[in-house]
């Protein structure tokens, strides 16, 4: 049976704990391990750290190791890239940015959206993907009111102001 991994960390608890604070849940747990093999003096096994932390005990090896190897810069980077979306390409993106961009454009909604698209490229697209793509990329919301209809004529606007302008100051206020 091996060794356990004896760790002596060299931050204090205080620097720890506001390190802790500032970080994502997911850095925050491995520096957690380190306030508890600092009160500990490091002589905590990895199953119990990982019963106290609520963490496989497999990470916890992976943790320590890659503190004893790199240092607290070490155990901070996860290595996580985020979820690049390649569904949609440069075509895509060039179209959905027109259209989206355009006032006018009167999509109503996101699976009329959908229906546009899969109509112009010939490809389907999952909608909860669309969508996150679209907020995403282009901040659009669900549900927002337009300010005005999109087949609005300007010119019978203008008329229906005049007349109305027109109709209420030849009427005359009574007291």
């Amino acid at each position: 049976m091996a060794l356990a991994l004896k760790l002596e960390v060299k931050e204090s608890i205080p620097y720890l704990r506001t390190l802790m604070r500032k970080s994502i849940s997911m850095i925050s747990v491995r520096i957690n391990m380190l306030v508890q093999l600092k009160k500990g003096k490091g002589h905590i096994s990895r199953r119990k750290l990982s019963v106290k932390l609520g963490v496989g005990s497999s990470s916890i090896q992976r943790w320590k190791k890659s503190y004893l190897e790199g240092g607290l810069e070490a155990l901070l980077q996860h290595g996580r890239k985020g979820s690049v979306s390649k569904i949609f390409g440069s075509e895509e993106h060039k179209f959905l940015e027109e259209l989206l961009s355009n006032p006018e454009n009167g999509v109503q909604g996101y699976r009329e959206l959908q229906k546009i698209i899969s109509d112009h490229f010939g490809r389907e697209f999952v909608y909860v993907t669309l969508v996150e793509y679209c907020k995403r990329n282009f901040e659009t919301k669900i549900k927002v009111a337009r300010k005005n209809h999109v087949k609005k004529n300007e010119e019978v606007m203008s008329e229906f102001k005049k007349k109305t302008l027109t109709a209420s100051s030849k009427k005359s206020p009574k007291r």
